[in-house]
């Protein structure tokens, strides 16, 4: 794979999704932006924009919007998946007849599947051995602080591609890298979705009690205590606990928990503020990852008996109706441990 490829498919066509798009139409002779709404497929191809979910970014002449898998994938060589991860089992089961052989596939998706709790790259490794794929299939993960309306504006960002292969984690470094793009390279696939996922509960944790007027120290013991959570949580799943301490770990955390531009703090905020967390979904766009995935993160640490005191109030409050001031209540009232 060279550092500039003929063709590249980015599947969802979302903000994250159009601004990966828009990053690798610099490193590509042509990019695919897959959407499953022809609507909204019609929209960004009348309007050269993804006016719904990223306006103001204007496509690039080399980003051709589809509704069609088939027109998307045929002769990619790298697939880049930005789909909502309740929906991204089915979309790469019906891939899988599509996929070019040896194809690289990126998961830039932030979330544990609910039913299976997988997170995306366990989901394709399940799936493609199911359909005997072969290996030459590259699986890799893109993880790290990076709200999609910056990077499509060309701000300064920095994230990290994993995959188990160093060398092609390196490859795929250079395609992704711009001049205001930096990748940084790691073997740690588990470690990146993990932290990726988990920021997103802390960061819904740290918009309630900005919705209730807790202040700047509330929330540092928050993005402190919570990224103890994700950590102690992906070294007991084989993560290491270096990769925690990076860009997809305390970077993203910091930049979730703290951006006005984060859908997760957002939720937060509402819930702070007594709204009903149907109410609030009903209201948004775009999809905030860490509602589904505080049940899988829940249900994926019960028999594990791992310490999650933050996850468990987020869970109470989202899925018992839990008063958020009693939550944090509870939190404090915690025994007094030694850090």
């Amino acid at each position: 794979m060279m550092n500039k490829i003929e063709k590249i498919a980015v599947l969802g066509a979302g903000s994250w999704g159009t601004a990966l798009a828009t990053v690798l139409s610099c490193k590509s002779g042509k990019v695919m932006l897959w959407g499953h709404n022809e609507n909204h497929i019609g929209e960004i191809l009348k309007n050269r924009e993804n006016t719904r979910y990223l306006p103001g970014v204007a496509l690039a002449g080399n980003i051709q919007p589809t509704a069609h898998l088939d027109e998307a994938l045929k002769g990619a060589e790298l697939v880049c998946a930005a789909i909502p991860s309740h929906a991204f089992r089915t979309v790469f089961e019906n891939i899988q007849l599509l996929l070019e052989e040896g194809v690289t596939i990126v998961s830039a998706i932030k979330g544990i599947e609910n039913t299976t709790l997988l997170t995306m790259t366990q989901i394709m490794e399940e799936v493609l051995s199911a359909y005997n794929k072969k290996t030459e299939s590259k699986i890799a993960v893109i993880s790290g602080p990076s709200f999609a309306k910056e990077v499509a504006l060309g701000m300064p960002t920095a994230v990290t591609i994993g995959c188990k292969d160093i060398e092609w984690a390196r490859r795929l470094q250079k395609i992704f890298v711009t001049d205001t793009f930096r990748v940084y390279a790691s073997t740690d696939i588990i470690g990146l979705e993990i932290s990726a996922a988990l920021k997103n509960i802390i960061a819904i944790a740290a918009g309630i009690c900005d919705g209730l007027g807790y202040g700047m120290n509330t929330r540092a013991a928050l993005i402190t205590r919570g990224l103890a959570e994700i950590t102690r949580l992906g070294v007991v799943l084989g993560a290491e606990k270096e990769t925690f301490f990076g860009l997809s770990g305390l970077g993203d955390l910091v930049l979730t928990c703290t951006g006005d531009l984060s859908r997760n703090r957002y939720v937060g905020i509402q819930l702070g503020k007594g709204k009903k967390l149907s109410d609030i979904l009903d209201e948004m766009q775009m999809v905030a990852e860490g509602v589904k995935t505080t049940k899988s993160v829940y249900d994926l640490t019960r028999p594990l008996n791992i310490e999650m005191p933050i996850l468990e109030q987020v869970y109470a409050i989202l899925y018992t109706n839990k008063e958020s001031s009693l939550a944090v209540k509870d939190l404090l009232a915690r025994e007094l441990k030694i850090e």
